[in-house]
């Protein structure tokens, strides 16, 4: 008999709203803009579940400042570095085992609401 295996807990953070510096017009690099950011990651287990101990989980609150941190110091100039470098900080340093993450810049362009990218990411194997 094959053993029945659960699908992982997902935590999600939508909306996170932040000023930052992106783009690669010169008037991208003097001016923040608003980007927003969802984020879903997998738990590496059902621990926090069972304990009820915050220490058993990722500590959303944690990876929204983390995110925030990164927005205010990051060096990217396109969306798509600045996801990957989101995404690959929050893997390395909350151990993530899977994340899917959207960045978009909202109302940069008449008529487009918001334009973005989606990544979904896992741990480089050790």
């Amino acid at each position: 008999m094959t053993p029945v295996t659960t699908p992982p807990d997902t935590i999600f953070i939508r909306e996170l709203r932040h000023q930052t510096l992106i783009g690669v017009y010169p008037w991208e690099r003097e001016v923040t803009q608003a980007v927003e950011i969802d984020i879903e990651f997998d738990l590496p287990g059902r621990h926090a579940a069972d304990s009820r101990r915050l220490e058993d989980t990722i500590d959303y609150s944690q990876v929204v400042a983390r995110v925030r941190a990164i927005l205010d110091h990051h060096d990217a100039q396109l969306l798509e570095s600045l996801a990957e470098l989101i995404a690959a900080t929050l893997l390395a340093e909350f151990g993530m085992p899977r994340l899917k993450l959207t960045l978009a810049k909202l109302n940069l362009m008449p008529g487009v609401k918001k334009l973005g990218i989606t990544i979904e990411r896992r741990p480089a194997p050790a």
